[in-house]
């Protein structure tokens, strides 16, 4: 199953393309995308049954839809640092002994073809595939850590770097946080809808420009059951959760001389089998000192 949200609703994709849920359900089903994760297995069960073509009473996506990010208001968000081991080498730190955790707060959310307000300063990228948790997860076990996931979609963990690295202590969270830093979708694909979820390609690269970045999920240092059980060691995932799961080695903060984004830059993310990003870099810096020191 591959569900969207297009302008705040939920749809899900069927060979004619994508169709609202709660009209085609019915009424059965919100329209909000977020819910959908509370009556997961009830949703998965429902869309198996659609048919394959033509589905009565559901309305139909236009093809100029604006989608939104597919899990637009997780209550967590969970991000891994240093998941690779070539970005740890390109950036001179050891490889983790234990997953490097530190958060996007859910207002960087936003959508697969958002533009992006670029603050002053120096915002690299980072692709990542990020998972969405179906079902609560407390103590969970690698054997069992995929069956607590609904989906897997397209992620870019913008990074300011000065704000991140700044003082003895680094504001990684901070830095990562502003709004737009945080781009998903286009689609939540479920694992069953991919060969192997466990070894798939990503990467990024500029529109027109060079890639930046290519690697495999399966060279992560941590694999995804892996953070599962890390993680809900510790507290419990909900429904609706995400984790982006680390990017590999091609990080502008890295190059010689490092290398950041710019206003007039579109950033294209990807994941095989799972979809793509294009994000389009605006200069925000201006309007957000406009802005200052409003009520």
């Amino acid at each position: 199953m591959r569900i969207a949200n297009v302008e705040g609703r939920l749809v899900v994709s069927t060979a004619a393309g994508y169709v609202d849920v709660a009209s085609a359900s019915g009424g059965r089903f919100s329209h909000d995308p977020q819910a959908a994760f509370e009556v997961w297995d009830e949703l998965v069960d429902w869309s198996h049954a659609l048919p394959e073509h033509e589905v009565p009473g559901a309305h139909r996506v236009t093809e100029d839809a604006v989608l939104g990010p597919p899990v637009p208001r997780p209550r967590q968000v969970f991000a891994i640092g240093l998941n690779y081991r070539d970005h740890a080498e390109e950036v001179g730190l050891a490889v983790p002994e234990t997953p490097a955790v530190f958060t996007k707060f859910p207002t960087s959310l936003t959508g697969p073809a958002a533009s992006v307000r670029l603050p002053a300063g120096s915002v690299d990228w980072g692709v990542a595939l990020v998972v969405a948790i179906g079902r609560r997860c407390e103590r969970v076990g690698e054997a069992e850590a995929w069956h607590h996931v609904a989906g897997v979609t397209v992620g870019q963990d913008l990074s300011e770097r000065g704000l991140q690295l700044a003082g003895s202590a680094p504001q990684f969270s901070l830095g990562k946080s502003y709004p737009g830093f945080a781009p998903t979708g286009p689609a939540l694909v479920t694992p069953d809808e991919l060969a192997d979820p466990d070894d798939l390609e990503l990467g990024c690269g500029l529109a027109g420009g060079e890639v930046l970045q290519r690697g495999r999920t399966g060279d992560m240092v941590f694999g995804v059951p892996e953070l599962i059980a890390r993680l809900s060691a510790v507290c419990p995932l909900l429904p609706g959760d995400l984790i982006f799961t680390g990017t590999p080695a091609g990080v502008g903060v890295a190059r010689t001389p490092p290398v950041f984004l710019t206003a007039g830059d579109t950033l294209v993310s990807w994941i095989t089998g799972v979809g793509q990003l294009r994000n389009p870099m605006v200069d925000g810096s201006a309007a957000r000192r406009g802005s200052a020191g409003q009520p």
